[in-house]
């Protein structure tokens, strides 16, 4: 499905979006140019909470509405398409939230979590040594798991949890920018290992960031620090490749898996100077051991990190993580959110 026939499809579905703000948080929003139930999401939705600096997001069809993680108070938001935004998910054993991931078939929110130094309860003792898997009733927010990821890896001296995919069987595979290792959580909450390898990070300490779960039966995880792609065999993991690109994607955030079987990539220059702030969407015809470029587009709003497929095309989240991660320490109560 191409995006043209996906915002044909929007049209269509616009009667079926529901979802009414209700207890809004955050700095009074501009009045709403439609309703959410008179028109599909908007081509861009500027969010607005305090501070709340969102890192990840994806769409909840139940309540056809997105959700969003915070790098500074580390909570699960509902965004309503006016911009309004209610807090979910608010566990005080969680200092910040990165990639968010809704499993709506067993009614759950995954996120994961760590501690970068820039959140509201960051602490000496936890900054670079806290991270996990947080699994969370999708209805209510009720936590169901809280699982720590850092056990697996007791050699390790920094973490930096930061995404989460979903496979069919529920099975969650959670990245780690400063590690070699991809772990594997399962419904229960069972957290193993499921490959590590230092050829999975740049050799400087970065290691794989953004990653999705190809129905064929891989992951797709891209690199931060040098941008490499890789394939992911979840039956024989250790048998990793590399996937040809016509370029490295440096800076490589979030991945998004589009319908019509494209990849839409997210990079930018946050913590890698070699990024740029950008949306690459692209297609394999070779079962992911190469890929060509379809767009390369450099991002009009500063500092984009993930996507989220909708039924109406792919939105990129910019959370203003520039601001909140910067020198001086400051915060904005602004956010965006963009169709491609």
């Amino acid at each position: 499905m191409t995006i043209k026939h996906l915002a044909a499809a929007a049209l269509a579905a616009a009667a079926l979006l529901a979802g009414t703000a209700t207890g809004a948080t955050g700095a009074s929003p501009p009045p709403a140019s439609a309703t959410p139930a008179a028109a599909p999401v908007p081509r861009q939705i500027t969010g607005y909470a305090p501070a709340l600096h969102p890192e990840g997001i994806a769409w909840d069809p139940t309540r056809r509405a997105f959700l969003v993680s915070s790098v500074r108070h580390g909570t699960v938001s509902v965004v309503r398409p006016d911009g309004r935004t209610t807090a979910l998910v608010s566990d005080p054993r969680v200092v910040s939230t990165y990639g968010v991931h809704v499993d709506a078939v067993r009614g759950r929110i995954l996120v994961a979590y760590a501690d970068l130094g820039v959140a509201e309860r960051s602490e000496p003792g936890t900054v670079h040594r806290v991270g996990g898997l947080g699994v969370y009733d999708l209805r209510t927010g009720r936590p169901l798991h809280l699982v720590d990821l850092t056990r697996l890896s007791p050699g390790q001296e920094r973490f930096a949890v930061n995404d989460v995919a979903v496979g069919a069987d529920g099975t969650a595979y959670v990245s780690d920018v400063t590690g070699d290792a991809i772990y594997r959580v399962d419904r229960r909450g069972r957290a193993s290992v499921l490959v590590r390898d230092a050829a999975l990070t740049d050799g400087h300490g970065t290691g794989v960031n953004g990653l999705v779960v190809h129905p064929d039966g891989h992951l797709l995880a891209v690199d931060y620090g040098d941008g490499r792609l890789f394939r992911v065999p979840l039956r024989d993991p250790g048998r990793f490749t590399e996937v040809a690109l016509p370029a490295p994607l440096p800076g490589g955030d979030g991945l998004a898996l589009r319908p019509d079987g494209t990849l839409v990539a997210v990079t930018n220059d946050l913590a890698n100077p070699r990024g740029t702030d950008a949306v690459h969407v692209l297609r394999s015809r070779d079962r992911w051991r190469s890929a060509a470029a379809v767009v390369s587009r450099p991002w009009p709003v500063r500092g984009p990190s993930t996507a989220a497929h909708t039924p109406y095309g792919v939105h990129v989240l910019s959370g203003r993580l520039e601001i909140v991660f910067g020198p001086d320490g400051r915060t904005a109560d602004d956010f965006v959110v963009r169709r491609l």
